[in-house]
Order: structure tokens, then C-alpha cells, then sequence
């Protein structure tokens, strides 16, 4: 027996990937920003630094530092960039002082100018040709300075906090993480349900291939539930496929039963073919004796006018009559028999609901039941598909449901039950009355053979009827029976079922 694999949910991977793949991308910007935003926000400021030292450069060469324009670009600096600036000339007069705290780097460019300041430079980032970038202090002291002296005698310093910088870092990166939480929510909920629309019709699918394993191939896929957005995709020409492979298969293998079950019944004949020739004829003789004996007694007697009355000659006739019409369904129904029997008659294995069948001529019988005052009680079942000669199948509940109206007495009671026992589905038609003797239990399958002969000439029967459903059994590799019970007698037949 195939090991069964653990299921997992195409849905889930598919969702679980992309979940993935989202967060990877939001923790590779986290990290990132962790380590080069820092110094990214510091390469800004140099930049910003430069542009500044660029616009007092222009001013020295033209002696424009009392120009609306210069002041202008230095406060701009200073208010969008958090810079403090301090510009001195050749006689140390201030020419522009920055009001964020400009007064207080003018002694610290004094002390860098002639060498006696004490600030702690820690770490030197740019050295040009008349200035000097470095980083000064620490903690929250830490600052990024640019001073210098042009050669036209202009000295400044700018200075902005690196404290500031941190902290506008860190704040990104916590946005940064919020955000990302909540795009990781929202990605993850609209991603799983972005997979299900997408693995749904593939689910589906699945269990359709399931379904054909078992041999059902009633389920199909349907396209219209699960259009894709942009019309008629892969998925839908698989389901397609799939649909058309369902029907093929269902086809064949109907072929193949009918063809396997054709074959084994054509070695059983053919083994037993001399011995039922035999037998059959042996039967049809004595079973015809009496019929004909009686048809040619009273046609004897109208001829030679043993009474001449109108009323006895119309009796002769009437019993010749019905003996001929027993003799004439007997014939047929050994030609049924015979066929059978030989294997000139072909079981068509085919897919049909057995439940259908029994209601439909439980159904057809309800005027002879009306009139013989006999209750039929059917149980309710849902349909059970199986696989057999739906026509034979028909005759096998016919014979046994006629039998157990021709027997019916005591309560008057016929009641059909229907049981799942492990791939295959007994039927079982119960009539109350006396029941069948024990030594005749074996013998009633065997053709000709009553129980009792004169209740069953009563009834018109020949004792072939019980031999068809034996035939039909066993050409169908089946099973049957009878049981006496308590109050009643109870024939039984099974069909093999269509696996779910």
C-alpha cells in the first residue's frame, strides 16, 4: 500500500513565499539604513558645507559680503541646514555672523587660526587647499566643522551637530520599521488572499485527479468559477484537459469491464458448455411433457365432441390457451436462460444508480400490490452507483420482487433494504410468509426445480426464473442468496460499487 504524503497547502507555500520574499526586502532596507543612512545624512551635510563655503568664496572675490543677495544664501543655509557661520575679514570684523549661535565660533576660528584653541578634533575628513573638514567633540557634543582662510584674508567656520543627524537617523530607521510592520501585515493579508484566487481553481483541480483515482469522474471543472483576469489562462486549458481525460477515461474503462468480464465468462462457458446442453435438454423435455399432454387431451376431446355444450367447449379452448401462453414464456425465458448460459449474451458493463432502478419499479408495481393488499416498504438511500448490466440488474430485482409477491402472506409485508459492505452493495428484498425448506434451499437456483409445484403452476411459474438470476449473477461475477427468518424469506444479490 502507497505511503499516504503529507499534504501541504499549495495556497499556503505560495503565500508563505511571497510573505517571505516581502519581509527579506523590508529587513534588507532596515539593515541598510542601520548602516548607511548615518553616513548618508553626513555626506549631505558636507555637500550642504561646500555649497556654503562656495557662496563665501564668491563673495571674497568680489567684496560683496554687504549684499542682500550673500546674506540672503548663508541664512537660507543656516535655517534649512542647521549650520551656524562665522566670517571675519583681514582685520578680524565680523562680516556675517549666523544667528543660531554664530558669536560663539568666532573666538574657536581665532583659536584655529593662530593655534591656541583646545576643542578635540577627532577625526580629520577633508583637507583642502584653504580649508579643513573635520568632526570635533564627542556625545552629544559631537559636531562637523569646515573652517579656512582664503587668500584675500576672509577666515569663517561653519559647524553643524552630528547629535542631529543621529537622531534624524534613528528616527527614519524606527519609521522605517513601523512601516514596514504594517506593510508586512497588509502584504501578508492581501497576498494570501491574492493566492487563494489563484490556487483556488489548482485546489480544485486536485481533487478532481483524486476523484478520478477512485474511478468517480462525474466531478469537472468549471472555468467560468474561476476566470482568470485576463480571460481563458492555463489553468482553465488544464481543467479542460482534465474534463475530457475524465470522460475518456470513465469510456474505456466501462470497454475494459465489459471486455475483462466478457472474457472470464468465456472461459466458464466453455468448459461447461457440453454438460449445460445436456441438462438443459434433459429439462426442456419433461417440463414440456405435461403442458403439451394437456394441450393435445382437450384438443382430442373438441374434436371427437365429448361435449357438445358451448360453455365446456369454450373451457377446452381457454385451457388450451393458457397452456400454450405457459408453454410460449417458458420457451422465451429458456432462451434467455440459454443465452446466458452459453455467453451469447453480452453483459454491457456500464455506470448507473442502482437506487433509481429499485424506486422506478418498486414504483411501476404499486397497482398489483394495491390489488393483492401488500405493503412495500423501500428504504430511503441516497444514490449508489454501481457498476453492472443495468438491463440484467433490472431482471435480477424483477424476478426476486415477483417472487415475493407470488409468496407474500401472514402480515403481507415486502421490504427491500440496500447495504455498502466494502466496495460492493447488497440488495436484499424480504417478503413475510412460510418459509422455504431447508433441504430445498440449495436446489431452488437449479433450473426447473419448485418448491412447491402446485402453488407454482398456480401462479404460471416454471421454476426458470430464480436459474436467470444465477446466470445474471454469475455472469456478472457476483454474488446472491436466500435466508429464511423468523417470520419470512429474504433473497439477496450484491453489485460492485463505483469507489468515491
Amino acid at each position: 500500500m502507497a505511503e499516504r504524503k503529507r499534504h501541504v497547502s499549495i495556497r499556503v507555500q505560495f503565500a508563505l513565499i511571497f510573505i517571505a520574499l516581502m519581509l527579506l526586502a523590508i529587513l534588507a532596507c532596515g539593515i541598510f539604513n542601520v548602516l548607511f543612512l548615518e553616513e548618508y545624512y553626513l555626506e549631505v551635510k558636507r555637500n550642504t558645507i561646500h555649497e556654503a563655503y562656495d557662496s563665501i568664496r564668491a563673495a571674497a572675490e568680489q567684496d560683496s559680503y554687504e549684499t542682500d543677495k550673500f546674506i540672503k544664501e548663508l541664512e537660507d543655509v543656516c535655517e534649512k541646514d542647521n549650520i551656524t557661520i562665522c566670517v571675519v575679514d583681514v582685520d578680524s570684523q565680523i562680516r556675517y555672523v549666523s544667528q543660531n549661535g554664530g558669536r560663539q565660533l568666532e573666538a574657536k576660528l581665532f583659536g584655529y587660526i593662530f593655534g591656541y584653541d583646545g576643542q578635540q578634533v577627532v577625526q580629520v575628513l577633508e583637507q583642502g587647499e584653504d580649508y579643513r573638514i573635520q568632526i570635533t567633540g564627542k556625545g552629544r557634543g559631537e559636531y562637523l566643522e569646515m573652517y579656512g582662510r582664503l587668500t584675500s584674508g576672509i577666515s569663517f567656520i561653519m559647524q553643524t551637530p552630528l547629535d542631529s543627524i543621529r537622531e534624524n537617523a534613528g528616527l527614519a530607521n524606527r519609521f522605517m520599521g513601523y512601516v514596514g510592520g504594517v506593510l508586512a501585515f497588509i502584504g501578508g493579508v492581501v497576498i494570501f488572499l491574492v493566492s487563494y484566487r489563484i490556487t483556488k481553481p489548482i485546489a480544485q483541480l486536485s481533487k478532481i485527479s483524486e476523484e478520478m483515482v477512485h474511478l468517480n469522474f462525474d466531478a469537472r471543472y468549471d472555468q467560468r468559477r474561476h476566470r482568470g483576469w485576463n480571460g481563458y489562462d492555463e489553468i482553465d486549458q488544464l481543467g479542460d484537459n482534465i474534463n475530457r481525460l475524465s470522460a475518456s477515461l470513465e469510456e474505456t474503462i466501462s470497454e475494459l469491464k465489459t471486455a475483462n468480464n466478457e472474457l472470464k465468462r468465456d472461459i466458464e462457458s466453455r468448459q461447461q458448455a457440453d454438460e449445460m446442453r445436456k441438462e438443459f435438454l434433459s429439462n426442456v423435455s419433461h417440463e414440456l411433457k405435461t403442458p403439451i399432454a394437456l394441450i393435445q387431451g382437450y384438443a382430442e376431446g373438441l374434436q371427437e365432441g365429448i361435449n357438445d355444450d358451448e360453455e365446456s367447449r369454450a373451457f377446452y379452448c381457454e385451457v388450451i390457451v393458457d397452456e400454450a401462453s405457459k408453454m410460449n414464456q417458458m420457451v422465451q425465458r429458456l432462451m434467455t436462460l440459454n443465452e446466458l448460459e452459453y455467453g451469447n449474451d453480452v453483459i454491457n458493463m456500464e455506470r448507473f444508480d442502482l437506487v433509481e432502478l429499485i424506486r422506478n419499479y418498486v414504483q411501476s408495481a404499486s397497482l398489483v400490490l394495491a390489488q393483492k393488499e401488500i405493503q412495500v416498504d423501500v428504504e430511503e438511500h441516497a444514490p449508489i452507483y454501481v457498476w453492472a448490466d443495468e438491463f440484467k440488474t433490472q431482471e435480477v430485482f424483477t424476478n426476486y420482487f415477483s417472487n415475493a409477491l407470488n409468496h407474500c402472506a401472514g402480515a403481507k409485508r415486502i421490504e427491500v433494504r440496500m447495504q455498502h459492505e466494502d466496495g460492493f452493495v447488497r440488495v436484499e428484498v424480504f417478503n413475510t410468509g412460510a418459509p422455504i425448506p431447508e433441504e430445498s434451499l440449495p436446489r431452488i437456483w437449479d433450473k426447473f426445480y419448485k418448491v412447491d409445484k402446485a402453488r407454482t403452476r398456480e401462479y404460471g411459474g416454471n421454476g426458470v426464473g430464480l436459474s436467470i438470476v444465477k446466470a445474471i449473477q454469475e455472469s456478472m461475477h457476483q454474488t446472491y442468496g436466500v435466508e429464511n427468518r423468523a417470520d419470512g424469506v429474504a433473497f439477496w444479490f450484491t453489485l460492485e460499487t463505483v469507489q468515491e
